[in-house]
């Protein structure tokens, strides 16, 4: 009997309650009303001259396309691979000294050209020009930024300017 009087007593509160209740709920209805419509319209949008046919074979195309370019992607990365193997090989740092072999001729017609790879792995070329004579070209091998024959101050310097020389890989 308790809650049959309390609810005659709080009538008015519990329809004011359900009132509010309702004008919740029928706003949330009104946001989730509007939300579909404008799903249904994107998804008519989407689906607009399109069966369902033509949208797998547009997700199969896409997919398909996806596949080759991840194989083209892996083929570059075996290209650039090789190319930066080569490149370690390559003559990469370059140096030219020209001096003056005999005091008595001018010009500098003498020079040693100093070719390094990455590694400091090379050549040193040694051209010595006499007038007389005329060119004598010695040829000497480097091997880690080192000769194991012995240099002339020209030959040095010329391994010191190329071991110094900065290529784009470093």
């Amino acid at each position: 009997m308790n809650l049959v009087k309390l609810v005659e007593q709080n009538t008015t509160y519990i329809i004011f309650g359900l009132v509010g209740l309702s004008l919740a709920l029928s706003v949330v209805t009104i946001i989730l009303m509007v939300k579909q419509g404008k799903l249904t319209k994107r998804y008519k949008k989407f689906m607009k001259g399109s069966s369902s046919l033509s949208l797998e074979d547009k997700i199969f195309d896409t997919l398909t396309e996806i596949n080759n370019l991840r194989q083209d992607s892996k083929k570059i990365h075996k290209e650039l691979e090789l190319i930066n193997e080569n490149l370690l090989v390559a003559m990469q740092k370059i140096a030219v000294v020209k001096y003056d072999a005999f005091m008595e001729m001018g010009g500098k017609l003498s020079f040693v050209l100093a070719l390094l790879d990455k590694n400091n792995d090379g050549i040193l070329l040694n051209s010595v020009h006499s007038s007389r004579e005329g060119c004598y070209t010695y040829l000497k091998e480097i091997i880690k930024g080192e000769s194991f024959l012995e240099l002339s101050n020209e030959e040095r310097e010329a391994l010191e300017q190329a071991k110094k020389y900065n290529t784009f890989m470093e």
